[in-house]
Order: C-alpha cells, then sequence, then structure tokens
C-alpha cells in the first residue's frame, strides 16, 4: 500500500492543494496528516475545512492546540512571544469558525496504525513531546532512546519542517519536511509518500512548486506581518526571516555610515 503523508500545512491552502494534486496522480491509498494544519498563512478556516470534509487521517499539532487555547492565554502570550507570534495565533483563532475549532479539538495528538504487517506511530514532534525538533542531525542515541520506547516499527512526525528518512534498530522514523511553511530554504511543498508491503519499507520525499504569489498576496491582503509573506518567498522560519532582516538593518546602516 502506498500513503502520502503530509503536514504543517500552517494554513497555507495554495499548498496543500498542489501536493494533494501531485500525490493523487501517484496512485496512493491512503493520505495521513501530521498536525499543525494552522498559522501563519491565510488560509486556516479554509484548510480546516478541506480536512474536515476529506478522508484525510489527521492528528493536531502543537501550533493547532496554541491557537485552540488563545482566547485563554491571550494576555499571558502578549507578554511573553514575539509580536508577530501573537498576531499569528489571534488571526488563526478568529479565523476559525465553531465547526472548525470543535475538529480541531477533536483531533487526537497521536494516531496508531496498522498496514501492511507494520506499526506505525503518527506524532507531531516525537513519542515524546509534541514540540521535541526530530531533525536530519538529531543524535542517532536519542533515535534508540525513542525506539526502545516506543512500540512502533514506523514514527512518521514533522514540526521540524526538515525532511528526512533514518532507520534506527529497525525502527523507521520519517519526517515529511512541512507543506505550507518549509524552514530549510526551499520554499517548495515538502510531503513524502510511504510504500509498506509486508518485506519491504520505501520512502520518496517531493518537493511541489505551488502558486507562491497566491498564498502571499493572501497574507498581505489581511495585513498580516510582512515576515510571514517572507517566510512563504523564502522557505526559513519567523527567527530566520527576523535574524536576517536585522542583519540587512545593520548592514545598511553600516553602508550609510561609511564615508
Amino acid at each position: 500500500m502506498r500513503a502520502a503523508v503530509i503536514g504543517d500545512i500552517h494554513a497555507n491552502l495554495p499548498a496543500l492543494l498542489a501536493v494533494l494534486e501531485h500525490a493523487r496522480s501517484q496512485s496512493i491509498d491512503e493520505i495521513w496528516n501530521i498536525g499543525d494544519s494552522t498559522g501563519y498563512g491565510a488560509f486556516p478556516e479554509e484548510v480546516i475545512r478541506f480536512l474536515m470534509e476529506s478522508e484525510i487521517i489527521s492528528i493536531q499539532g502543537n501550533y493547532d492546540a496554541k491557537v485552540l487555547n488563545f482566547k485563554h492565554k491571550k494576555e499571558k502570550w502578549k507578554k511573553n512571544k514575539l509580536p508577530e507570534k501573537w498576531l499569528a495565533f489571534k488571526f488563526a483563532y478568529e479565523q476559525l469558525s465553531t465547526p472548525g475549532r470543535l475538529y480541531l479539538q477533536s483531533l487526537p495528538q497521536e494516531i496508531t496504525l496498522e498496514r501492511a504487517g507494520k506499526r506505525l506511530l503518527l506524532t507531531h514532534g516525537s513519542p515524546g513531546s509534541p514540540e521535541e525538533h526530530l531533525t536530519p542531525e538529531t543524535p542517532q542515541s536519542r533515535l534508540r532512546e525513542i525506539a526502545q520506547k516506543t512500540p512502533a516499527d514506523i514514527i512518521l512526525c514533522g514540526h521540524s519542517h526538515i525532511p528526512f528518512t533514518r532507520v534506527c534498530d529497525n525502527t523507521w522514523f520519517i519526517n515529511t519536511g512541512s507543506v505550507g511553511r518549509p524552514d530549510d530554504g526551499d520554499a517548495r511543498a515538502s510531503y513524502v509518500i510511504v510504500e509498506l508491503s509486508p518485506k519491504r519499507i520505501t520512502t520518496v520525499h517531493y518537493r511541489i512548486p505551488y502558486n507562491v504569489d497566491q498564498a502571499v498576496n493572501a497574507v498581505r491582503e489581511h495585513n498580516l506581518p510582512e515576515a510571514f509573506a517572507q517566510m512563504t518567498l523564502r522557505g526559513y522560519s519567523l527567527e530566520e526571516i527576523l535574524r536576517q532582516n536585522q542583519v540587512s538593518a545593520a548592514t545598511t546602516s553600516e553602508d550609510l555610515d561609511s564615508p
């Protein structure tokens, strides 16, 4: 059987639609979504409504949980989070309809599946925490620790927005990368197809071009921070975009000060 595994859509509807169009051309049997469907992008309600109406198996990501908690945490978060992050939570929460919020709230944080004689765990960050970043550089010792504690042949995750496939002690770790907000400097949407048989596991990671202008224009039309548009255009995290902007501003200032 073949499954398309997506995640970290982050309210980027054009990227999601492009990924699903590509995935369905690959003779897939199922689609699994490892969460963080909301946040930063301009289409939180549209993405959630699409997931509600589809047959996609989904879990809740850490960002989704924070969006749902915004009403109760907004005063505290306004004091201790970046203004851009606070605005992203606020926008996503206010854009979601009541049915959308209820659907998002109903999603589990993890799902275990049995396919082709394999036990699979869908988790957002890691089985230890939805906020743990597993990356291509995560020490093998950490993967071994997770594998020993997790009764699964395959652990499917996201959160770090960096795609990879790694094997540790016969446990497969597969990170989908991010559909809507890659962090590796490649702005194309990322997802993975996993092919399973009783004797074989195969993964193919894809980078899919999509209508970036549509996603960026929508961010600007909603008067969201320009940093969100730059994240979409350049394929970097908010923190990295803000850092790059500071470096650029400092360099410009030095040039102006030069005799």
